[in-house]
């Protein structure tokens, strides 16, 4: 099994890249986003020492219509808005990368985490190289046997995971909200909801690539 972190370049005429390039301190979130046709309905966060001057940017970018801005504050803001620019969503099926929220774009460098078999890093790795995008390989763990399991998770996801499994967030109906959880790991919602995500993520693909889903 292989744990990877990759970053990868996107292509300039991507609006996010452009934009991220435009503000290279910003952190770009697509907290979520579904692509409807030619265009894309996105939920976005940005994180900046002035979000007002980016959510701007965004706002008056040609690819970007129906700006809602949703929440401001002194380093963030976090907006609703359709984008005529559906590249990404393209690239990602393009090159087999499964989309895991939130989507994590820094100055043109899409980031992402990776989770699966040998083979199936080998052919993605593969598929990267062969489309000419520059990337870079930031880490890679490959583990086997029993040590699998401890190994798949980051200590920070372990960590959120079983405090939200402690907490009753994953109980049917919720013990705990993901505004409690977060205050419960002191951290902010978005924060919390990006690394349960990704841990999730990690644990479920796990799941469905060992011997017929069955443990």
């Amino acid at each position: 099994m292989i744990t990877a972190s990759l970053r990868i370049e996107l292509p300039e005429d991507y609006w996010v890249a452009e934009l991220s390039r435009a503000f290279p301190d910003a952190t770009f979130r697509l907290l979520s986003g579904v692509r409807t046709g030619d265009t894309a309905v996105e939920l976005g966060e940005v994180v900046a020492e002035e979000p007002h001057a980016v959510s701007e940017a965004i706002e008056e970018h040609p690819h970007v219509v129906d700006y809602q801005r949703l929440e401001a504050a002194d380093d963030r803001g976090i907006a609703k808005y359709e984008t005529t620019d559906t590249g990404l969503y393209g690239f990602v099926e393009t090159e087999g990368i499964p989309i895991e929220f939130p989507v994590v774009v820094r100055d043109g460098w899409y980031e992402l985490d990776f989770t699966g078999t040998r083979d199936e890093f080998d052919a993605f790795r593969a598929g990267i190289e062969a489309s000419g995008f520059r990337h870079e390989l930031v880490s890679l763990v490959e583990v086997a046997g029993e040590n699998v399991d401890e190994e798949l998770l980051t200590e920070r996801q372990r960590e959120v995971l079983q405090t939200a499994m402690r907490e009753g967030y994953f109980e049917v109906p919720r013990d705990c909200t993901l505004d409690e959880l977060a205050d419960e790991l002191g951290v902010d919602k978005s924060t919390a909801s990006g690394v349960l995500r990704r841990g999730e993520a990690r644990v479920l693909k796990r799941f469905l690539t060992s011997a017929g889903g069955e443990r």
